[in-house]
């Protein structure tokens, strides 16, 4: 039996959302969602263009300097935590709205910061939003894709967020030094609106719904969205093709480290560490170094690290194209090796003038952002309905934890005297190390949720 507009159709929730032909309301999801996770980025990364000016202002050591970029991190890393229960708990939109409001009205209480305490203050808060929106809304955009194409579906959205990266590094470039960096963010706080409206327009996962036994509701939201799919593509939609049926188990934290989820949570959360460690040890400190260690002027060092977010881009747009086909292991292998070899070249021939370090910099983004958006589609296929924002998130503790050790160690051998050359060799090092660990990867390709979590 076909479905038609208004008329829920036969099959599980799982079968009925795997037929569903891509379609309006996918692209509407995407770009709401993708909104969201849009400003998540610019609101990361605002620190680092904010840095070089208050070195100057405040008159900042290298430890102050650290400790402010550190505290965003750890309420990143705290925010992760609490989302993941909460995305598991109260839903996957409901908590990615709170998330965002929180990023939004902490990103305006930085902005009248008058000293580093109070900054550091109002960046912890921020990060609470940040750490918890993004995992959880990935888990939303899996939850949504079918099977056969959810590397692409879900990674052309993750593209977003490497996009939110290099928007704000490129308004900084304008903005910090014509309006100074305060400017910034108060741009950073314009997703409040998305806050509100986010609730009213995207419907909840009927995935999740189902889990928690709200069948009715479930059957509720998959009816409208296959009414509005055949509508937006003018035919009936296909019959449900049944495998296995919905993943209807209850979970708990403590069951990501049970049986075989034990291998993946392990091998997922060494993955996220080593990502993070690598792309912020680098992006965290760049425009500092270029304006501290090279004398460039801030304008250029910002152009530079623009450069740096652009080939991110271009790095995880490749993977999107290519990971449907390959798989999961082996493009987190290649990736992973590919920012190890950029590292090492630069460690090797030695760290000369800025423009080097910005095109050795600008190739290890390449891997690097890709790496980072395979894990965002990687985590959630890993576990099933009831504990995937958990996982999701879980993987997000570890990435903070990466976010927070990689400028932390950066910082220190600066601070210490040591070398660039050191500081590029051991982030090499530990890509190395990233590259072995996803040799382990269980492959996830062309398999439903339900089928990988059965």
């Amino acid at each position: 039996m076909t479905t038609v507009a208004g008329k829920p159709g036969l099959g599980s929730i799982a079968a009925r959302l795997e037929r569903l032909p891509q379609s309006r309301w996918h692209v509407k999801v995407r770009f709401l969602i993708g909104a969201v996770t849009f400003f998540e980025a610019f609101d990361q990364l605002l620190s680092a263009s904010a840095l070089p000016v208050l070195i100057k202002d405040w008159h900042l050591s290298t430890a102050q300097a650290t400790f402010a970029i550190t505290t965003g991190s750890v309420g990143m890393l705290l925010g992760a935590l609490v989302a993941g229960w909460l995305g598991d708990r109260v839903g996957r939109v409901r908590t990615v709205a709170l998330g965002v409001a929180v990023t939004a009205l902490g990103s305006l209480a930085v902005a009248f910061s008058s000293n580093i305490e109070m900054f550091s203050l109002f960046r912890f808060v921020q990060g609470l939003g940040i750490g918890g929106v993004v995992p959880v809304a990935a888990t939303y955009i899996n939850e949504i894709a079918r099977s056969d194409k959810r590397g692409r579906f879900v990674l052309i959205y993750e593209m977003i967020f490497p996009l939110g990266l290099a928007a704000a590094t490129l308004v900084a470039v304008w903005v910090v030094p014509t309006f100074g960096w305060r400017a910034m963010f108060v741009i950073g706080a314009l997703p409040v609106l998305l806050a509100v409206a986010l609730p009213k327009k995207v419907v909840e996962s009927p995935r999740w719904l189902l889990a928690q036994g709200r069948r009715e509701e479930a059957e509720q939201v998959i009816a409208k969205i296959e009414a509005e799919v055949a509508a937006s593509t003018g035919a009936e939609l296909p019959e449900p093709v049944e495998g296995r049926g919905d993943d209807t188990a209850k979970g708990s934290l403590r069951d990501l480290f049970k049986g075989k989820y034990l291998r993946r949570t392990t091998v997922l959360s060494g993955l996220w560490f080593v990502a993070y460690y690598v792309n912020h040890g680098i992006s965290t400190w760049l425009p500092s170094l270029y304006v501290k260690h090279f004398g460039l002027d801030l304008t250029t060092a910002l152009v530079y690290t623009l450069l740096s977010n652009v080939t991110g881009l271009l790095g995880t747009l490749c993977v999107a194209l290519v990971i449907d086909r390959i798989g999961r292991r082996p493009a987190l292998v290649a990736a992973l090796a590919g920012s190890a070899l950029t590292l090492g070249i630069l460690a090797v021939v030695g760290v000369t003038s800025g423009s080097q370090v910005a095109l050795f910099a600008s190739g290890t983004t390449f891997f690097v952002y890709a790496i980072n958006a395979g894990l965002y589609l990687y985590s959630p296929e890993l576990y099933p309905t009831c504990n995937r924002a958990k996982g999701a998130a879980f993987g997000g503790l570890w990435n903070r934890l990466g976010v927070i050790l990689g400028p932390i160690t950066v910082g220190a051998i600066l601070g210490a005297g040591g070398s660039l050359t050191v500081v590029f060799a051991q982030l090499g090092a530990v890509a190395l190390v990233g590259a072995v660990i996803a040799l382990f990867a269980v492959e996830t390709k062309g398999k439903t949720l339900e089928e990988l979590n059965a």
